[in-house]
């Protein structure tokens, strides 16, 4: 709808707003939700870890995890994984990856995926989405580069791994 005169683009509105039956007040009342509508879903209580599972002389191996340390089980657990930045100058992206689980107890962890440490220096994206009760909740966890390191390790709740968390 970008034209010079303003004209065709009021009449091709209008004529929208014909065939949806509603005048501009009702369809602003309609179409546009106001932020104070929409429900505060807060993520609270979950967690997203990398966890250092074995270590060899050659070689470590780390998986990430979801974990629930609510008292309510999760349903449709959704999680979509990416890393992105700069490695040597040069702009990096890897793969999306997406996990569904059916349901995630409470105080309960599930294995999301391993993880490479030679992704350690990008973003690493974890986009989290599920359901309680019929409503959905998601949150975005990014762990930085360099952030999965020694120095930043606890003692995974739940897992009882050593390893990063968010959450």
């Amino acid at each position: 709808m970008l034209l010079k005169n303003r004209q065709p683009k009021r009449r091709l509105l209008k004529k929208w707003l014909r065939k949806n039956k509603l005048n501009g007040a009702e369809n602003a009342y309609r179409r546009f939700i106001m932020k104070k509508d929409i429900p505060d879903h807060t993520v609270e209580d979950i967690a997203i870890a990398v966890a250092l599972e074995k270590e060899s002389i050659e070689t470590k191996l780390w998986y990430v995890y979801l974990i629930n340390l609510k008292n309510i089980a999760i349903e449709n657990v959704l999680i979509t994984s990416k890393g992105y930045g700069e490695k040597n100058g040069e702009p990096v992206k890897t793969s999306v990856l997406r996990h569904m689980f059916p349901k995630v107890e409470s105080r309960a962890f599930v294995l999301v995926e391993p993880i490479d440490e030679e992704t350690f220096g990008l973003n690493n994206e974890y986009w989290l989405s599920y359901y309680i009760n019929g409503h959905i909740y998601d949150k975005k966890f990014i762990f930085l580069p360099e952030s999965i390191v020694d120095s930043n390790f606890i003692k995974l709740p739940v897992v009882n791994k050593p390893g990063v968390m968010i959450g």
